[in-house]
């Protein structure tokens, strides 16, 4: 059913029966008219009505449903349907009075044509109307399944996950208590990787976090990549003051921020660069992640971690998100903005 829609089949057999259907109806006028009349007729008539209901199911019904632009949208729409039936009707007394030489009050004939000719319309208008709004129930209904299937098999997933992490995270705070008390740093680091530990283990667990609990965890998983580096490695981390009071889905930029540790150049003559950047715009979220890289390294394409997550994001935010990935020679960067909703401050 998908590829029905996505291949426009719904539209191609829709004009497939109403030209057919037409064409049926009309077949007299071969005869009293000729080939080319009865062509002009089909021609004119499903012209005239594509305008109506292609108009109608891509600006008037958007605007009718998002309750934007309500009046002009109701006005257009009358004016459309007139307009079908006032160039329908002069077509029809053109024909009638000059191919078919018919000695007929032209009035009367434009007025019983418009009745009938305005009958066809909002039957037609109507009928496709529903078939659009049938269709996109659908595709909205095949949307939320697709979200709900693809949420059970990352919470199983976590789920399977977890129990390895699980005991890691209790041995480390055996472990912790076991470093000796003037080892600063070791301890430091541990007790960072066990705060991670507790993040993804305790905190993740519900559709949406903290910001400043997932920068905190990006954050602490920076300065761990940076106690594996030597000097050689400028590693900047950078959160604007105002990122806060908002929620996102848990561990949602990590594989960005991983990207760029997996491929971080390892030059010896000059500096390898990391630069991570967060920050809130009014109401748009943003993260730029750039590094070098080797121009020797043999092309990845951000491998299994970006290709999930640029699916994870069309799934939660479709069209209020914008991902870009730039790779040159020698850099590589992500820039990804998230529309977040009105709702949240």
């Amino acid at each position: 059913m998908n590829r029905f829609f996505q291949y426009k089949l719904d539209h191609v057999l829709f004009w497939a029966l109403t030209i057919f259907f037409h064409g049926y109806t009309r077949l007299a006028l071969i005869e009293t008219a000729g080939t080319e009349q009865f062509l002009l007729e089909i021609l004119v008539r499903n012209i005239l009505l594509a305008g109506v209901i292609y108009i109608t199911i891509l600006f008037i019904i958007p605007n009718l449903v998002s309750g934007k632009k309500v009046t002009s949208s109701i006005v257009i729409l009358f004016f459309i349907i007139a307009l079908y039936v006032l160039l329908k009707g002069a077509h029809d007394v053109y024909r009638y009075t000059h191919i078919n030489n018919w000695e007929i009050e032209r009035t009367g004939l434009f007025f019983t044509q418009s009745l009938y000719n305005f009958s066809i319309v909002l039957f037609y208008l109507a009928f496709a109307s529903a078939m659009h709004l049938s269709k996109q129930w659908y595709l909205q209904r095949e949307h939320i399944r697709k979200i709900e299937l693809e949420k059970l098999n990352t919470e199983l997933e976590y789920l399977k996950a977890q129990i390895n992490p699980h005991f890691l995270f209790n041995s480390l705070n055996t472990v912790f208590f076991k470093i000796d008390k003037q080892n600063i740093q070791a301890r430091e680091t541990l007790a960072m990787f066990s705060d991670m530990l507790r993040y993804q283990l305790y905190e993740c667990n519900g559709h949406e976090v903290p910001v400043e609990k997932e920068v905190s965890y990006l954050k602490n998983y920076a300065d761990l990549q940076r106690l594996r580096r030597d000097e050689n490695y400028d590693i900047r981390f950078s959160v604007s003051n105002d990122l806060a009071n908002f929620t996102l889905p848990p561990l949602l930029l990590l594989p960005f921020v991983e990207n760029a540790f997996k491929h971080v150049s390892d030059f010896a003559d000059r500096k390898n660069e990391i630069k991570i950047d967060l920050r809130k715009s009014g109401n748009l979220f943003q993260l730029n992640v750039r590094n070098t890289k080797d121009t020797r390294q043999s092309p990845d394409n951000g491998g299994i971690g970006l290709k999930n997550v640029k699916r994870r994001l069309e799934l939660l935010y479709n069209n209020h998100h914008r991902l870009d990935i730039i790779e040159k020679p020698e850099n590589f960067e992500v820039n990804l903005e998230i529309q977040l909703s009105t709702t949240q401050p």
